[in-house]
């Protein structure tokens, strides 16, 4: 086993501290990488804190993970030693299943082995996450990084990146297409940045008229405030599609509104309540709504290729491992723009 320095909850009413873990020995499909920097999903929080009921602990959260290849099993030809990898929100899957042949492991039937706070397919031990120092993860559960970007600032692009970019690959966003985000977070900033580089005509939908420098920056063509009914009404039928990443509750039908005939809607977000959807928001003008999670393996390789071509990374402050519970606080009060990443050197 190799014993690992890491960041850790004990409980959920616990902050999270220094610890360490043990990693397994590495196999002949595994690659070794030493962590230079994790990125900070909301969704660390949730795990932390037992917000979604499911979280195992001792949990060392982070699925936004980028570093260096220090070692690699026998049978791997993807990776040498000294190259750039980076791990996202899986580390394994059944591949077995219609899904695993894909590569759309997101999917897997059986269900796959999330990157911290899961449990291994063979050992069921649990799975320990990038606020570590080091990770051993099987070949195709890693990916190549290109050397042309920010490292620190590519970590967000294995959850947030791939979260954005795999509805719009999937609905086929295209040049000329009116595309809204509404949102603009961790989520939202990359939908912005990748519909843009789709060459979409971008519109930032908000409640918050501070960020509008911001979304044009990015590449938002137009920016909207929901909160102003009389532009909501004037936008209608607008957009081929919405990338919804709101995790509160909000207006979902006044929302639909704004879709072209046969427009789309792909929920990103997640919140917390149900949601009141009228019928008639979707059979006037046959709109649809519909759920998108991360991507596989492969539609992830091809994510970090698309933003190395159009030099997409995701705006971030980067942060020492002391600072995650005064991270997670900011987070909560929406004071990050967009994305933390942990500078994993601090945990030397």
């Amino acid at each position: 086993m190799i014993s690992t320095k890491a960041y850790a909850a004990q409980s959920a009413t616990t902050p999270l501290l220094p610890t360490t873990i043990e990693r397994r020995e590495i196999g002949p499909n595994d690659i070794h990488i030493k962590i230079q920097f994790c990125g900070v999903c909301h969704s660390d929080i949730h795990q932390a804190r037992g917000e979604w009921g499911n979280s195992m602990y001792p949990m060392v959260p982070g699925h936004e993970i980028v570093g260096t290849v220090m070692e690699i099993g026998q049978n791997i030809t993807k990776f040498k030693v000294g190259d750039l990898a980076g791990v996202g929100c899986m580390v394994d899957s059944c591949r077995e299943c219609e899904q695993c042949h894909e590569y759309q492991e997101q999917n897997c039937e059986k269900g796959n082995t999330q990157t911290y706070n899961g449990k291994e397919q063979v050992t069921r031990q649990l799975t320990f996450g990038g606020y570590s120092s080091q990770i051993v993860v099987d070949e195709r559960f890693a990916m190549k990084i290109s050397e042309k970007l920010d490292l620190a600032s590519v970590a967000p692009l294995l959850c947030a990146g791939i979260t954005t970019y795999s509805p719009l690959k999937y609905v086929g966003v295209k040049k000329g297409d009116k595309v809204a985000v509404l949102g603009l977070g961790g989520l939202g900033h990359m939908a912005v940045k990748i519909a843009a580089a789709m060459g979409a005509e971008v519109t930032m939908l908000s409640t918050s008229p501070s960020k509008q420098k911001d979304a044009e920056r990015l590449g938002a063509k137009h920016f909207e405030l929901i909160t102003d009914p009389a532009r909501m009404k004037s936008l209608k039928n607008s957009f081929n599609f919405i990338i919804n990443t709101v995790s509160v509750d909000h207006d979902v039908n006044m929302i639909l509104s704004l879709l072209k005939v046969n427009g789309i809607m792909v929920m990103v977000g997640a919140p917390p309540t149900k949601m009141p959807i009228h019928a008639f928001s979707l059979i006037g003008g046959r709109k649809s709504i519909m759920g998108s999670n991360i991507g596989g393996t492969a539609e992830t390789q091809e994510m970090l290729d698309f933003c190395a071509e159009h030099n997409i990374v995701s705006d971030i402050e980067l942060i020492n491992i002391q600072d995650i519970e005064i991270a997670y606080g900011r987070m909560l009060k929406n004071d990050v723009r967009y994305r933390f990443v942990i500078d994993m050197a601090s945990l030397a």
